[in-house]
């Protein structure tokens, strides 16, 4: 399922929601730069869990166990994994933003993804991959969109075999077919004791922290209305076209 937009009005540009996205890709563009050298790069801005938990015996850096806590959010392993990440934020982000107002939206951002490091780390404590990217924070920003707007309507593109459909599914569907996959592929990493390269922990740490700090940062917002999506596509939940 690919989320393509959603009936959510907003009232106020996401400038946050732009920024951290063009963080992002500045900071891909640097790694292509490096070639060779982003090996390094990736190793030392990375989240090693081994270096959390089994490495600090050795002595506590800030280089090495404080500041990754934060680069790492901004570090992709390629052009996918980048377009995948910016293009959940770009969607779910920008109304997150403008009901949270800027302040609270990088609490929620940078707080999801501290939980969602974490996760990972629990999940593995003794992985020496270094863990890379920001889904876990934008986990949070899905978390939060769910607990904000659980009746959106998202428009969706479903890949049937060789056919696509459009299709308009509730957000607290969308959403939770959604973080059933993470669950799923995060207890199946768990038994095969391997994360298979995609930190499914830290998208499940992510989204937990981001449906709680909702909670508690959404006292005193408004809620935006609906917008009325393109006509004449399939209704997931009547199964029927809309006129």
């Amino acid at each position: 399922m690919i989320p393509l937009k959603d009936d959510t009005a907003r009232e106020r540009v996401p400038l946050l929601n732009y920024l951290i996205i063009a963080i992002n890709v500045a900071v891909f563009s640097r790694e292509l730069a490096l070639g060779e050298e982003v090996e390094g790069f990736v190793a030392r801005f990375g989240l090693v869990p081994h270096t959390m938990t089994v490495g600090i015996s050795d002595g506590f850096s800030v280089d090495q166990h404080l500041l990754p806590w934060v680069t790492h959010m901004f570090i992709h392993g390629g052009w996918l994994h980048l377009l995948g990440n910016l293009w959940f934020l770009h969607i779910f982000g920008d109304n997150v933003e403008d009901r949270l107002g800027r302040f609270r939206f990088l609490v929620l951002f940078f707080s999801g993804g501290l939980v969602a490091g974490l996760a990972q780390i629990i999940s593995g404590p003794g992985d020496a991959t270094p863990m890379v990217g920001a889904s876990g924070a934008i986990s949070a920003v899905v978390g939060a969109y769910l607990v904000l707007y659980p009746r959106a309507r998202i428009l969706t593109l479903l890949p049937i075999f060789v056919l696509f459909y459009f299709v308009r599914i509730p957000a607290f569907i969308f959403i939770g077919l959604w973080f059933g996959l993470q669950l799923l592929y995060g207890y199946t990493s768990l038994l095969a004791q391997s994360p298979g390269g995609v930190a499914w922990w830290a998208h499940v740490g992510g989204f937990a922290a981001g449906l709680v700090l909702a909670l508690l940062l959404r006292s005193g917002t408004i809620p935006r209305p609906r917008l009325e999506l393109a006509r004449g596509r399939m209704n997931v939940l009547r199964g029927r076209k809309n006129g």
